[in-house]
């Protein structure tokens, strides 16, 4: 089964911030992992385009109902109704999570990937240097510099 790593962020970007998430997905693609992201603008919308430009699969997991609502790079857009909860939809869905850049719902996906004891790669995101591991045995969010630091983080080479 191929990897399934997301990639969170705000929805109003920088143009910085857009820029890494489009080089993050392109790097994804290029390792054949499926990327899943809330479906919407900002990060999403720009980590989507850098995923399908390099022939990637991305999936967006809206927080309304309405599939046409998602961003247009999306390969595939899941409607769940669930609002703000779908953080909790996205980080069960995925392997790892990269987090560009940072907002409150970017957050709460970090919390809640580190809770579920996934791996959590910080891009120019929340500096928590003192979170620990939820699960007790693993580690807390690995900061890094350059989209391809976040994505060895969480798909390590063979």
């Amino acid at each position: 089964m191929r990897p399934c790593i997301a990639v969170a962020g705000p929805g109003q970007a920088s143009a910085r911030e857009a820029e890494l998430a489009r080089q993050v997905g392109v790097l994804l693609a290029g390792r054949e992992a499926v990327v899943v992201c809330g479906g919407l603008g900002g990060v999403m919308e720009a980590c989507a385009e850098g995923v399908r430009s390099a022939g990637g699969t991305v999936l967006g997991l809206l927080p309304g109902r309405d599939r046409a609502a998602g961003n247009p790079y999306l390969s595939v857009a899941v409607a769940t109704g669930l609002g703000e909860l779908r953080n909790g939809v996205l980080v069960n869905t995925c392997d790892a999570l990269i987090a560009v850049g940072g907002g409150w719902g970017t957050l709460s996906e970090v919390a809640l990937a580190l809770r579920a004891g996934k791996t959590v790669a910080l891009l120019g995101s929340w500096a928590l240097p003192e979170a620990p591991s939820a699960t007790g045995g693993g580690h807390g969010p690995i900061e890094v510099a350059t989209p391809t630091a976040a994505v060895e983080a969480v798909l390590p080479s063979s």
